[in-house]
């Protein structure tokens, strides 16, 4: 994950956990990657010989850095590609200054743009502002409408939240009449400091912020989303929570890494070549390096990452390894486990997981075998 403006944003989302990462540089600073750094990041990749390297673009909002800057990014990233390794783009946005230049750039070089919209009107609107405490529903509608009508790739992202968790079909239904066929649903989780300031991952005091999702909510919410899915559009719509628990029983591994049974390969590279070991783990305490100054694979693979991606699995309550769903959830995200029970730390949304996957599963796993048997 490339921030090329760090958590720089022109929105002021009540709930988003990144903005507050602007405290870890001096002020004031610009926020913006340096080609230079950008290109180290680059070849530092690239000499790790992977088969396949996927660059997602990242805020903060991203679009700030300009389209100029995307699209050297893109043809330095074409340019130091080694011959054989596929090479793919996506863009997280909140729509707010894709234009007509944006789309017909996005469309011509195929990146797959993610698109943060929470619903109707309202929902979106409810936590969604912009810094002057604007509304934001409107821009990103134009900029949906936009981009599927230049025929790009598309993938919504919906954050679930207090708000809008019993609005699963609903939104659902808004979004494939809007001409939506791939999206994501992720749960919002959040805990606050007693200085109202959000807890980082791994603090052992917080309450739950209020705009987090109930944790039987994100399930409730996800069963009813499923239901709507098979009765309408399997093999039309696309859902990354459905699509992995089909593949599961294809022999597929996580689509999330939420649900794998480690992690650490998700990393993120902020706007000064500082790499983290994810982007919920953007501190002191989980920063790797800069790339412009060390080797991007020797970061990676350093043993301090190694470490981080195994406890996944390592540190996992013996709830979770007794638990007949474990092979589908992986113990949910790190992040999330701050609820003590039996001896060890389970995950806030355990709840929701456990219910879904009892709702779904022997349906996924049937549609799973009626694929193979074609």
């Amino acid at each position: 994950m490339v921030k090329p403006v760090g958590p720089a944003c022109n929105y002021d989302c009540d709930y988003c956990f990144y903005t507050a990462k602007r405290e870890l540089y001096p002020k004031p600073a610009r926020l913006r990657l340096p080609e230079p750094v950008l290109e180290a990041f680059l070849r530092g990749i690239f000499d790790g010989r992977a088969a396949s390297v996927q660059l997602c673009w990242q805020g903060g909002e991203p679009t700030l850095a300009g389209l100029d800057f995307l699209r050297r990014a893109v043809e330095l990233a074409e340019r130091l590609r080694p011959e054989g390794v596929q090479l793919e783009h996506s863009l997280q946005t909140n729509g707010s200054l894709i234009d007509e230049a944006w789309a017909e750039f996005l469309g011509q070089t195929g990146i797959l743009v993610g698109l943060s919209i929470d619903g109707p009107r309202a929902l979106t609107d409810h936590y969604r502002r912009d810094r002057k405490g604007r509304p934001t529903y409107e821009r990103t509608r134009r900029a949906l409408d936009l981009l599927l009508q230049r025929g790009v790739a598309v993938n919504t992202l919906t954050v679930v939240h207090r708000k809008n968790v019993r609005e699963g079909r609903r939104i659902y239904r808004f979004l494939r009449q809007a001409g939506v066929d791939v999206m994501q649903f992720i749960p919002l989780v959040e805990r606050l400091q007693p200085d109202g300031c959000l807890a980082l991952p791994g603090t052992v005091v917080g309450e739950v912020a209020p705009w987090s999702v109930p944790p039987e909510g994100f399930g409730r919410f996800l069963g009813a989303v499923f239901d709507e899915w098979l009765g309408h559009d399997v093999g039309r719509a696309y859902v990354m929570a459905f699509e992995s628990l089909v593949g599961h029983f294809l022999g597929a591994p996580a689509a999330a890494c939420v649900h794998a049974a480690r992690c650490g390969r998700s990393l993120a590279l902020e706007h000064n070549g500082d790499l983290y070991a994810c982007d919920h783990y953007v501190d002191a305490e989980h920063r790797l390096g800069n790339v412009a100054a060390q080797d991007f694979g020797a970061l990676a693979a350093s043993p301090q990452q190694c470490r981080f991606g195994a406890s996944k699995e390592t540190e996992l309550a013996a709830l979770c390894r007794a638990c007949p769903h474990l092979a589908l959830c992986g113990g949910d995200c790190p992040k999330h486990r701050f609820v003590a029970q039996d001896g060890g730390n389970v995950s806030y949304l355990c709840p929701s997981y456990r219910r879904f996957f009892t709702h779904a599963a022997p349906r996924a796993e049937a549609l799973a075998a009626s694929l193979t048997d074609r």
